[in-house]
């Protein structure tokens, strides 16, 4: 069939390239200008346009041919011509045939025209809604004659079948509109569709049916037009839009430059989905970095998930695939359909999503944040003092969990409310990142960029952060670097070779967790995780990251027998690539984004953990430059003691004194988390031995020397009312224990109500967390006692004030205890008491103030004599 070009009318007239492209849902998007048309021409309302364009053309053919063409008659008769073309001496001769439009009445689907014989066999056709509707036409003028256009030059052989196969690297070249000899050539990739249609301002010429796909057609053109639309027919409905392969690449170079050097630090602005306009145009750039990869496509819900004819283009040497798609905006999914260098297909969801499906569905979604943060009081003030010199204690959430059933929003009604009455400075939320297997607790992250959509959308996150620090509440959240699962459409081997993972199997798989490690010494992959750790911070006003498994990062034989690790290039253990990355990353973040802090679980000796990572330690290494550490040490030795009878405790008296060896080494944090709730490990009530009495009572003690302790405090939820039972990512805490009408409520509630009052003394007196990294700020007053399992010491404050605090952890009252204080406090009163009987215990206290005597003891020229409760902890501040 020939190609035939005739003037479009009324709106169709009118568009342009620079009209943005509406951002309607695909489904929605059913009518066309040409199924308008055709029912414009059935009722009889579209005049006959005028000849005008046909006879600039029969004056050319003439001219060229030096022949005279005949005149012809009007409208009702049969439109035929001759044209001649004459082009460096070479004449081609073309006939046009009558051109056949059928219209469907039937729900407005679209007329197509029907060519009276195709070149090749076209592909089953697919029904695929149209992406723009198009507004009715107001007035419609007298269509012209058909005018002949030639037959554009043939597609190259390779090209077409590299495009078959998705694997050129270069569509734009081929595809969209290119000047040739005698005009412009338009190429258009549709498999599936029945006719492509291009509308180029008040012309239209049905391209030619080149067969699998493809269509072309040469518009006599002086130039290439800015802008144009494709009328793409299918089976019951038409698609009028941009053509994608029109437009300039839109990723600029310097970002380009950046992710070449792994130093793009705003990198989800780069990569991934990002709806824009681009050229006057709305739609969404897509890009993915697959340097390994044949070719990439582009598949979602607006192809019906055949990338076949989305095809990206790579950009230079930096293996950035990119492609600018007009008319997709915000909820379209989408994956990218990689070819590999075997030749063999992978769809993988986008590394860079900022948004998902809810598990168990993997596609990535197209997002665009509409939040308007109401914080911005709170980011002012959260950096005006350096966090290992604030108030800082830490209510772990698994927010799935917390109160079954509610989404982010709904959390955000509950979640900041409960904290705020308990007194808690921070949440810690797990799990944050997109992840598949909601019993990994968010472990095993898939999308690094995107918030779990369990609970809601971005957006409903960023809400629920903005209420919690609206409420006064800082927000950390579990980050997960070390390593990635194997799901097939996500990191694992995303190109088709190892890329996030480490290509030498020893250094790449993770033997604990089945699981596959990042390569640290990839810039691209530091670059990736990075700038993730830097978007949750800047786009969704994350206050800390609390950064997983930073043992398994650091050490090259992690769990590995010998023979299953290789040395580093000076012969040791230590992994020189993820220390890098480390420090990288904690130095960015500190210097982009102030007021926050990064807080390493890190479970052995290593030196210089929250060193800076310009000061190098003895071992030749600079600090790794974390905020915090969670103090391993100081958890397991401290239940281990609290788990004995307390008969048994004087023998294991230094496992709560030990801590004091190294509390200074670094800057910590003492972590009763998730961890050791769970797994057979018990709650952190059943720990603890004898009676339920004795147990409450031991849990209450334990958590008033916790919160005493130099360094800061981290309790996991449940564990604030004495829940008995594990923790289960099944059902939550048991909020039961607290109904009125259950029997024990009250035992629960106590302990609940003693945390509260922890919380508020701890916010108020600044011996508790001012100088918790200066080790002038402690002193014990007694740490040997342990015959009577009595442990006792001053706490300071940068103007010398102090706090005692006093633990005794048998089941005997001890009257008259004696024990030395400075002889400049006048008198002590008790401040908090474990065994008040609003609390649930036996209510053992000292209800008057406690004056000192000038009798040394303990090395000090005073002292007092205290009642001791049984199995408790009293603080006491000066009267």
């Amino acid at each position: 069939m020939t190609p035939r070009t005739t003037p479009a009318g009324g709106s169709e007239a009118e568009s342009t390239a620079a009209q943005p492209v509406e951002k309607t849902s695909v489904a929605k998007r059913a009518t066309t200008r040409a199924a308008e048309a055709a029912e414009a021409v059935k009722k009889g309302t579209a005049k006959k346009a005028t000849a005008k364009v046909a006879g600039q053309k029969k004056a050319a053919a003439k001219k060229a041919a030096g022949k005279k063409a005949e005149a012809k008659k009007p409208a009702a008769e049969k439109a035929t011509a001759k044209k001649a073309t004459a082009k460096k001496g070479v004449a081609k001769k073309a006939v046009t045939k009558k051109a056949t439009a059928k219209t469907t009445a039937a729900k407005g689907t679209a007329a197509k025209s029907t060519p009276a014989k195709a070149a090749a066999p076209k592909k089953a056709a697919k029904k695929i809604p149209a992406q723009k509707k198009i507004p009715a036409q107001k007035a419609v003028p007298k269509p012209a004659e058909p005018v002949e256009v030639a037959v554009s030059p043939a597609l190259d052989a390779v090209d077409r079948d590299r495009l078959l196969t998705g694997t050129h690297h270069a569509p734009h070249s081929v595809l969209g509109a290119h000047p040739v000899p005698g005009g412009v050539a338009f190429r258009a990739f549709r498999p599936f569709a029945l006719s492509v249609t291009v509308v180029v301002g008040n012309l239209r010429a049905e391209l030619h049916d080149d067969g699998e796909g493809f269509f072309s057609g040469l518009l006599p053109l002086r130039e290439v037009p800015a802008g144009y639309r494709l009328l793409v027919a299918y089976e019951g409905s038409v698609q009028d839009t941009e053509d994608a392969y029109r437009f300039l690449p839109a990723l600029g170079e310097l970002d380009l430059h950046l992710i070449g050097e792994g130093r793009h630090e705003e990198l989800w602005r780069a990569l991934g989905a990002e709806p824009m306009t681009h050229q006057g145009v709305t739609g969404t750039r897509f890009t993915v970095w697959a340097p390994n990869a044949r070719g990439v496509s582009l598949a979602g819900t607006f192809n019906f998930w055949d990338g076949t004819g989305y095809p990206l283009r790579s950009l230079g040497g930096t293996g950035v695939w990119e492609l600018f798609v007009p008319g997709i905006g915000e909820g379209e999914l989408y994956k990218f359909e990689i070819t590999r260098p075997d030749g063999s297909k992978t769809l993988r969801a986008d590394p860079m999503a900022r948004r998902t499906e809810a598990p168990p569905n993997t596609s990535s979604i197209v997002y665009a944040s509409e939040h308007e943060w109401g914080d911005a009081a709170w980011l002012e003030r959260r950096g005006s003092v350096p966090v290992h010199e604030a108030p800082f204690s830490v209510y772990e959430v698994h927010l799935a969990s917390w109160r079954p059933g509610l989404t982010y929003r709904q959390l955000a009604e509950q979640l900041p409310a409960y904290v705020k009455d308990l007194g808690f400075t921070h949440v810690e939320l797990m799990p944050v990142a997109e992840h598949p297997f909601g019993g990994s607790w968010g472990y095993q992250v898939t999308g690094f960029y995107a918030p779990t959509a369990r609970l809601g959308t971005p957006d409903d996150f960023k809400y629920l952060v903005d209420a919690l620090h609206r409420a006064g509440i800082g927000v950390l959240m579990d980050w997960v670097p070390a390593h990635f699962p194997r799901d097939d459409w996500a990191l694992a081997e995303f190109d088709g070779r190892p890329l996030y993972e480490h290509e030498d199997p020893l250094r790449s798989a993770h033997p604990d967790w089945g699981t596959l490690e990042f390569d640290f010494g990839r810039r691209e992959v530091r670059n990736f995780l990075v700038a993730n750790a830097l978007y949750w911070c800047e786009e969704f006003h994350i206050d800390g990251l609390r950064v997983d498994a930073v043992a398994s990062m650091l050490y090259l034989d992690y769990s590995r027998e010998p023979g299953q690790w290789v040395p580093n290039e000076h012969g040791g253990r230590e992994n020189l690539d993820a220390v890098a990355f480390l420090q990288e990353m904690n130095a960015t973040v500190y210097r982009r984004v102030p007021g926050v802090v990064t807080i390493a679980e890190e479970s052995t000796a290593w030196d210089g953990v929250t060193r800076p990572t310009h000061v190098s330690g003895p071992g030749g290494f600079g600090g790794l430059g974390f905020g915090l550490k969670w103090n391993m040490g100081w958890m397991h030795d401290s239940l281990e003691y609290m788990a004995k009878e307390p008969v048994h405790r004087r023998y294991h008296h230094d496992e709560m004194t030990f801590s004091m060896v190294y509390a200074y080494s670094e800057n910590y944090v003492l972590p009763i988390s998730h961890d050791e709730v769970v797994h057979g490990k018990r709650s952190l009530v059943s720990k603890m031995p004898g009676d339920w009495w004795q147990q409450r009572a031991n849990h209450r003690a334990y958590l008033g020397f916790m919160w005493a302790h130099p360094g800061k405090q981290l309790l996991f939820m449940g564990q604030e009312f004495a829940q008995g039972a594990e923790w289960s990512e099944a059902h939550g805490p048991d909020w039961w224990l607290l109904d009125p009408a259950y029997g024990a409520e009250a035992d629960h509630r106590g302990v609940r109500d003693l945390i509260r009052d922890l919380n508020t003394v701890y916010r108020h007196t600044p011996a508790l967390w001012q100088r918790d990294t200066d080790p002038s700020g402690f002193q014990w007053v007694v740490g040997d006692a342990a015959d009577d399992n009595v442990f006792a010491f001053l706490r300071y404050d940068a103007e010398g004030v102090p706090l005692l605090a006093v633990s005794n952890m048998s089941p005997v009252v001890r009257d008259e205890y004696r024990l030395g204080v400075p002889d400049d406090v006048p008198a002590w009163h008790e401040a908090v008491n474990t065994d008040a009987a609003k609390y649930g215990g036996g209510d053992v206290t000292n209800p008057d103030p406690v004056k000192p005597e000038p009798q040394n003891w303990h090395g000090r020229p005073a002292s007092i004599r205290l009642t001791l409760p049984p199995l408790a902890t009293v603080w006491l501040r000066p009267a």
